[in-house]
């Protein structure tokens, strides 16, 4: 019923979104035969892709009507996006409402500080590098605090630079990188260096592991919560406070694609909220599993559809499966797992404060190579640093 009543709400943008010469000639009456788009179809003949007749983007720019961003660039070249002015925010606003917690807590601070760490060209909406001043990174009640793309490269010095400024800033909650947040989580940790305004912990701009999250929880001792999207499309899924990650049926029709057996599938989404620029299936990219219940629908990220790992009889395994077999060991605090083009996988993770046990070590790996099926033992090592991408993101799980 929550379908076809969106559903019904997307017919009727129809006749609006056949005005923008993306979708003039594509639309059709019926919604599922209408073709998927991607990053590619974005940036063809951009911006005029998206202009309604009459309409120009300088001029759009010039009144503020109109605010122009760009994609990180995570798998594909970086791809520009139009948002109405004032609709990151409003579309924010109502996904972390779909967790009472933060909707209580926001609720009680309607002006909520938040200090932001995470790769610098991550960020759709601003971009920081080169020792930026403070006041230059300080957007509204935002606080971009981090300026290096690799984590692990940080000096005592620029993490003590780092927690100053929060310190001062006060914030009601972090909004993290969960790569990013841990590494800086483990020098305050190291430290004894505590935050007493932050209530919450927003984990974003990618895949959440668990080794991340048993290390924010166990430092920052607040509630930590997943908050799931891309800039081309806003924010898709909330964590709420039981756990369950919610989507948000106001701002985005959401589908699933091309399941396997176990109803994981591509995710594929329409915008319902940004009229300047509408994505009508858009293919996000990612791996998605969606959960019917009586009374309300959950969903399970996991992770890029370019990171999942193949067992030999070519079942597709997800990052999220495989970060699941981390779940019970403790020690790690970032890892890669890589399978090369015979299906041999190696491992390489950066220690916790004190380095899992060959126990530990070996009960995770029993645990990857049955799920892999694989025939050889996976290769495992420690190393101090993993390299990102150049959108200074990272991969869990990766084909080489």
């Amino acid at each position: 019923m929550r379908e076809a009543t969106q559903l019904a709400r997307v017919e009727e943008f129809l006749p609006r979104w056949r005005e923008l010469p993306i979708y003039r000639a594509a639309l059709e009456n019926n919604f599922y035969r209408l073709p998927l788009i991607g990053k590619r179809e974005l940036r063809e003949n951009f911006p005029s892709n998206f202009l309604r007749a009459g309409q120009n983007l300088d001029a759009l720019l010039e009144n503020k009507s109109v605010e122009l961003e760009h994609t990180s660039g995570t798998s594909e070249e970086r791809t520009a996006v139009l948002f109405g002015r004032g609709w990151w925010n409003a579309q924010e606003t109502r996904v972390l409402r779909l967790n009472k917690f933060v909707a209580q807590i926001l609720d009680e601070n309607p002006n909520a500080r938040r200090a932001t760490l995470v790769p610098p060209i991550c960020n759709g909406l601003v971009c920081f590098s080169n020792w930026t001043s403070k006041s230059a990174r300080t957007v509204d009640t935002t606080l971009f605090v981090n300026e290096a793309r690799i984590p692990f490269l940080l000096t005592e010095a620029e993490f003590a630079r780092m927690a100053g400024e929060i310190l001062e800033w006060s914030p009601v909650f972090l909004d993290l990188d969960p790569v990013h947040g841990a590494w800086f989580a483990l020098y305050c940790e190291r430290n004894g260096i505590k935050f007493p305004s932050v209530k919450f912990v927003l984990c974003s701009y990618e895949f959440v592991s668990v080794v991340h999250r048993e290390i924010l929880q166990r430092v920052f001792g607040v509630p930590i919560f997943n908050f799931y999207g891309s800039t081309e499309t806003g924010h898709l899924l909330m964590e709420n406070e039981r756990g369950e990650m919610q989507a948000s049926l106001e701002n985005v029709f959401y589908e699933i694609i091309e399941p396997d057996e176990r109803g994981i599938g591509n995710l594929v989404v329409t915008t319902l909220t940004n009229d300047v620029m509408p994505l009508v299936r858009y293919r996000i990219g990612d791996l998605v599993e969606r959960c019917e219940l009586p009374y309300t629908t959950n969903y399970f990220v996991h992770g890029r559809a370019r990171d999942a790992l193949r067992r030999c009889d070519g079942r597709r395994v997800t990052t999220l499966e495989i970060d699941r077999c981390f779940a019970d060991v403790n020690g790690i605090a970032h890892y890669q797992l890589r399978q090369n083009e015979n299906g041999e996988c190696d491992l390489q993770f950066i220690p916790d404060r004190e380095a899992p046990s060959t126990e530990e070590l070996n009960q995770v790996t029993a645990q990857i190579e049955n799920l892999l099926q694989l025939k050889n033992k996976i290769t495992v090592s420690a190393v101090e640093k993993l390299p990102p991408l150049t959108s200074g993101k990272f991969r869990l799980t990766c084909r080489v």
